[in-house]
């Protein structure tokens, strides 16, 4: 159960104000339609969720505990940074042709694939009793994360001050890699 409750407020924390939030509320003021870009968006990032944990349960089999920490600290070390780094304006697809299902769920599929969501989930699951509770809690906190976005478009940014979110959370991440690091390396 950490396994979920950690990828559940991770993910829900650094998708805040993140590329995959901004392209679903982009691509749904686009198309006017929520609920295909929510389909979209949910399946998309449900297989990226069931993927990295999948691929994260292989890692503690191969792995002793020591490396798996390690790997757990960088992940949301790298996360955190990436919190606090400038990101690049989002494609919101303009040139795709397909229609809104298709189009949310290719490219939420794509721009999520080796994403630091992918990273904290995959060690969440090299952590975890089984890897199915990080998956549903990545998955979950996603959502929470966007859904909002794709309903409020918009005035999503006018209600939240995400960049005092995404700073707050940026430090607060690397803070806690840092940690995890150094009791992977026996310093703490």
């Amino acid at each position: 159960m950490d396994g979920l409750i950690a990828a559940f407020l991770t993910l829900l924390l650094t998708e805040t104000g993140d590329r995959p939030q901004l392209l679903a509320a982009a691509l749904a003021l686009r198309y006017g339609r929520d609920r295909p870009v929510m389909l979209g968006f949910a399946l998309a990032s449900l297989a990226n969720c069931l993927l990295s944990a999948y691929a994260g349960s292989f890692i503690s089999g191969w792995i002793s505990e020591d490396p798996v920490r390690l790997f757990n600290g960088l992940a949301y070390l790298l996360a955190g940074i990436a919190m606090l780094a400038w990101r690049r304006p989002v494609d919101t697809l303009a040139g795709w042709k397909t229609g809104p299902f298709l189009t949310a769920f290719l490219g939420i599929f794509i721009l999520q694939f080796g994403d630091k969501g992918q990273f904290i989930i995959s060690a969440s699951a090299a952590r975890a009793d089984h890897w199915l509770f990080p998956a549903i809690g990545g998955w979950l906190g996603s959502l929470a994360a966007v859904i909002p976005a794709i309903l409020l478009k918009d005035r999503l940014a006018k209600l939240l001050p995400i960049a005092k979110i995404r700073l707050a959370g940026g430090v607060a991440l690397c803070i806690l890699g840092l940690i995890h690091a150094l009791k992977a390396w026996r310093l703490i």
